[in-house]
């Protein structure tokens, strides 16, 4: 097993004791809640007469119901309605904060935390939610939790885990222009497939991981679940303090800094660290990569040939036959030219401030085709005005986007921002399953932010490098 990795230091640091089971009973430091998970475990509690242990330690938000056109209450869902009030009485009897659309802090969960500064090196983070992976660009554990295991953090503030091997993933080079950490996550699930950190965590290190912003580091942890992870994590560096200082917790506490910079550094994983596992990727070699299948780890480049399912392994043959029926793909051709329908600028992914800046140059002085749906829904509510002051939003309206408030939105199908019937979707978030953005004919073909928007003004998958307008990150 690992020995001296972040892992190993911060999963130490917060274990209470070793259960009979096996299991480790870990303090959580934070409890990120939403209006989906969280009705069930709530209920949990005062069917046992309990009341939640650490209100501080916990912050909510509403993110994947939320409607991104008309926010007026009653919402015109009557489920999603359910659940927003639900969620209200709740965190109102528990006096926990809600970041409500009223608050002008609003967002995706795995937006808003960091936004906040409560994302921090060494904390254990969790969320009923799978992709809480994110908040490991910061150094974190963060881990994705059940209904059940809610309830348990609700009444506790621990949760019981089983101790996980790492896998440490070195990106060595640079990337090119219009290469983005979407590519890299995407290229590293696709060698690796959607299976292949089962039993493992993921810690990303190297060149191109170090010279990322925070905003692309996040995107990387974010789909370390597609690639089977428990979790994904960054250590700590000069770049995650320079964001921890601007965030409000430390504006307003600049002597925590001093206080915890410290120990920030001491959960760093040593350099004579052992590893389970080391993979190596050049990031030299990588190009944009686009899915031409329904999961995450059918992508190639965009230049590069769909393959014949024959010459996959054979336990992966028949679901990429279905996958290219589905997607109406032929091995050997290329995604370049495949045409959509609609285009989707957001998620927990790809929607904050950086990636809404990359996709307007690509989008600015041009124009969304009359038969193309596009949609830009920022990561958060600061993200949004922050985007408009910008002059962000001008430049995307004037293409012909439709801009919408905060929210998951079309990332999948639990709000109104749907795919209809077999409409091709170039898309920006994270998962590409059938009928995850709420139509099982629609077809899902995810990207980095550029790439989205050049699809979006061409009206097909574009490769953004013949763009000159394309930039580096």
């Amino acid at each position: 097993m690992s020995q001296g990795t972040l892992y190993d230091k911060v999963w130490e640091n917060h274990k209470v004791t070793t259960l009979p089971n096996g299991q480790d009973q870990l303090f959580v430091g934070l409890h990120l809640i939403h209006e989906v998970t969280s009705p069930q475990a709530f209920g949990m509690l005062q069917e046992r007469g309990l009341e939640v242990a650490r209100p501080d330690l916990t912050l909510a938000t509403v993110d994947h119901i939320v409607p991104t056109a008309d926010q007026s209450r009653p919402y015109t869902d009557d489920a999603a309605e359910e659940m927003m009030s639900e969620l209200e009485e709740n965190v109102r009897d528990a006096d926990i904060e809600f970041l409500s659309p009223e608050t002008g802090e609003q967002g995706i969960v795995h937006v808003i935390g960091p936004e906040q500064g409560l994302t921090q090196p060494g904390k254990t983070i969790v969320c009923g939610d799978s992709h809480t992976s994110t908040h490991g660009a910061f150094g974190a554990l963060a881990f994705g939790i059940g209904t059940s295991q809610i309830r348990d953090v609700l009444a506790t503030q621990t949760i019981a885990m089983e101790k996980r091997k790492v896998r440490k993933i070195r990106v060595d080079g640079e990337l090119g222009d219009g290469v983005e950490a979407k590519d890299i996550i995407l290229e590293i699930i696709r060698r690796l497939g959607t299976e292949g950190g089962v039993g493992y965590v993921y810690e990303y290190a190297g060149e191109a991981i170090e010279n990322l912003g925070m905003e692309g580091r996040m995107s990387i942890c974010n789909m370390s679940i597609e690639g089977g992870a428990r979790a994904g994590y960054v250590n700590p560096d000069e770049t995650t303090y320079e964001w921890l200082r601007e965030t409000d917790y430390f504006q307003e506490n600049p002597e925590k800094f001093d206080e915890l910079k410290p120990y920030w550094e001491s959960i760093r994983s040593d350099e004579d660290a052992e590893y389970d596992d080391v993979v190596t990727i050049d990031a030299d070699e990588l190009e944009p990569v686009v899915t031409w299948g329904t999961t995450p780890g059918q992508g190639v480049g965009i230049t590069d040939p769909i393959p014949a399912p024959e010459d996959l392994p054979p336990e992966k043959q028949d679901t990429a036959r279905r996958a290219q029926e589905h997607m109406r793909v032929e091995p050997g051709d290329t995604m370049e030219g495949y045409e959509i329908d609609v285009a989707f600028l957001g998620s927990c992914t790809n929607a904050r401030l950086p990636d809404l800046r990359r996709a307007a140059k690509i989008v600015e002085g041009r124009e969304v085709p009359d038969d193309v749906r596009a949609f830009v829904v920022p990561g958060s509510q600061r993200v949004q005005q922050a985007a408009a002051e910008e002059g962000l939003k001008d430049i995307f309206e004037a293409a012909g986007f439709d801009w919408r408030n905060a929210g998951c939105s079309m990332c999948l199908g639990m709000n109104e921002d749907q795919l209809e019937g077999d409409e091709a979707c170039a898309s920006s978030s994270n998962r590409n399953f059938k009928g995850r953005q709420g139509s099982k004919d629609g077809r899902t073909v995810l990207m980095n932010p550029q790439m989205v928007a050049a699809a979006a003004v061409t009206g097909e998958v574009t490769d953004v490098r013949e763009m000159e307008e394309v930039v580096s990150v």
